[in-house]
């Protein structure tokens, strides 16, 4: 991403950026700073169908290309498509959209427009400083495959984008009958020509293969032999990147069993999204090995953080997207008071298979310093406590006219 200009209040921190999406995951950064009803608005040229009605009646009509500055009221991400969809009412006078009219605006790639908040907080200023890093992109491509099934995806630090789904019946093997290793072969054509297709192999640093049984094994075989046969140098001078693992499925949530593996993940060391994978890892080890370490959910976390025991802060995308303020508000000042004590703190995409598992235990966690009493006990504690003094209260309240009538 690329940030032509910015103008932000150091008072109060409201103001704008122009900035320029240059790559898909620029587009899911963007994604992540725009907000719904929250006064953002987003200002970028489009096209609008215009009528026109002659003194003779007849109407005319045709596509006008304009500037428009939109007040978001819906936010809508396709990866696939690489578009973002944003509908809302028009905030700037125009010769053909008149004040208040609704519209939806289409940004892509290379396009300059310019985004506006009443405030950007210290996580969309993080966002920022991450998506305009250069030397961004995915590293890592993965094809999880099982007999007629297969989808060959690109990863990302953020996101995991599925490029192609291959989905191909294949028959049974019968005696005497050689339909089942034409369609297989179909199949692997179809698999290795997407790959093909799609890894760009200057810039990735492993693929990986996987799936339950010999499916990898197999398939991988016909890849050097085909890549020879034809001549495909990609290949041919890439074989050391390739590495084989197992998968229960040829489903693209198979992943995560794959990145759960350490030998695997070893071989990824030199990648960018290794490091928030191996800290969900580690979290997920202590829920089992040393619970007191690893806590989870807004409350408990939140009272780790006022112990001062937070060492890292693992939270998902989709809380700082809430379309409720306060909830907004708590998750951005739980992330400044951790950084403030020395806490580190990773923000995980739930477009990635390491922040879709965060967000089954909550989207919020932390991996502690040291120890901690069971905080669910302390709280009932607290409540206990909070009882007893209100029972002892009840129990000093000095007598009323009424009590003394009743006597």
């Amino acid at each position: 991403m690329k940030i032509i200009k910015r103008n932000i209040s150091a008072k109060d921190g409201s103001g704008s950026i122009v900035i320029r999406c240059e790559v898909p995951e620029d587009l899911w950064h963007l994604y992540n700073l725009l907000q719904e009803n929250q006064g953002d608005m987003v200002k970028s040229t489009t096209f609008r169908k215009v009528t026109k009605e002659s003194s003779t009646g007849s109407v005319t009509s045709n596509k006008v290309r304009l500037k428009l500055k939109i007040e978001i009221e819906k936010v809508e991400f396709d990866p696939d498509s690489e578009e973002i969809r944003l509908s809302g009412p028009n905030r700037e006078e125009s010769e053909h959209v008149k004040m208040g009219a609704y519209h939806t605006l289409s940004l892509g790639l290379n396009m300059n427009f310019t985004v506006e908040k009443l405030c950007w907080d210290q996580v969309f200023l993080d966002r920022l400083e991450e998506a305009s890093i250069p030397e961004r992109g995915a590293e890592v491509a993965a094809v999880v495959m099982a007999s007629g099934l297969a989808h060959v995806c690109l990863v990302t630090s953020h996101m995991t984008l599925c490029k192609q789904k291959i989905d191909m019946s294949i028959p049974k093997k019968r005696a005497g009958s050689s339909n089942h290793s034409k369609a297989t072969s179909r199949f692997y054509e179809a698999v290795y020509r997407a790959i093909l297709q799609y890894v760009d192999f200057e810039k990735i640093k492993c693929i990986l293969i996987a799936s339950p049984g010999f499916v990898k094994d197999d398939f991988y075989k016909y890849l050097v032999t085909e890549s020879v046969r034809r001549d495909d140098r990609p290949f041919i001078e890439n074989k050391s990147k390739f590495v084989l693992c197992k998968s229960s499925s040829g489903h693209k949530h198979a992943l995560e069993e794959v990145f759960s593996d350490s030998a695997i993940m070893s071989r990824l060391t030199e990648t960018k999204f290794t490091k928030e994978v191996e800290i969900l890892n580690r979290f997920m080890r202590l829920i089992d090995t040393n619970p007191d370490k690893a806590y989870y959910g807004y409350l408990h976390v939140n009272q780790a953080n006022e112990e001062m025991a937070i060492e890292h802060l693992l939270v998902t995308d989709e809380l700082f997207r809430s379309t409720d303020i306060a909830t907004r508000k708590k998750y951005v000042s739980l992330v400044e008071s951790v950084r403030e004590r020395g806490g580190n703190v990773f923000i995980f995409s739930t477009l990635h298979v390491s922040g879709s598992q965060l967000q089954q235990v909550s989207g919020v966690a932390a991996i502690l310093r040291f120890p901690l009493p069971d905080i669910a006990d302390l709280e009932d504690e607290a409540e206990r406590e909070e009882e007893d003094s209100e029972e002892e209260d009840d129990n000093h309240f000095p007598q009323t006219e009424y009590d003394r009538v009743g006597e």
